[in-house]
């Protein structure tokens, strides 16, 4: 029998946990409908995501944010931990104080795809990075800023995020 490598398990969690997910996801749907169903996901990612970064901020002793090098610190933490391959997700720092943040292939996009719902889908993964930032009390805007999957309207996704420290 073969055993799992720590990259081949992360990966087997997090898909299992993206399944999840996206099961949970279709059962509301169902239920609930597209609407119902997306303002209950924001808000779940939202909360959720308070939560997850601030196990990691412990976990990595990195608790009190107080410049971009610790924030970027953090990020890489964060997506080391939460982020599996498939997932699409990609990032860099391309000036003082700012993160690129893009999705190519976007994994959500095509699970909603596939659900035929997407040209209602409001997209919930920058809202979890969102709230990473506001469960750490890092100011912040973002380009652009958007309502419902920016894959389906544009055929890309991405997000710019600008930092505000107090010197």
């Amino acid at each position: 029998m073969k055993s799992l490598n720590k990259k081949e398990l992360k990966e087997l969690l997090i898909k299992c946990w993206m399944t999840h997910d996206g099961m949970w996801f279709y059962q509301c749907l169902k239920e609930c409908g597209i609407e119902k169903t997306n303002k209950i996901n924001k808000a779940a990612i939202k909360s959720m995501a308070k939560i997850e970064i601030n196990r990691i901020t412990k976990i990595f002793d990195l608790e009190k944010i107080n410049n971009f090098q610790e924030l970027q610190n953090l990020i890489d933490k964060a997506l080391e931990v939460f982020q599996a391959d498939f997932m699409g997700l990609t990032f860099n720092f391309p000036l003082n104080n700012q993160v690129h943040f893009e999705m190519n292939p976007c994994f959500a996009y095509n699970g909603i795809k596939r659900l035929g719902v997407i040209d209602k889908y409001e997209c919930g993964i920058f809202d979890r990075i969102e709230g990473w930032f506001e469960a750490i009390d890092i100011k912040y805007s973002v380009v652009p800023k958007i309502e419902g999957c920016l894959m389906h309207t544009d055929g890309n996704c991405f997000r710019d995020y600008s930092f505000f420290f107090n010197d």
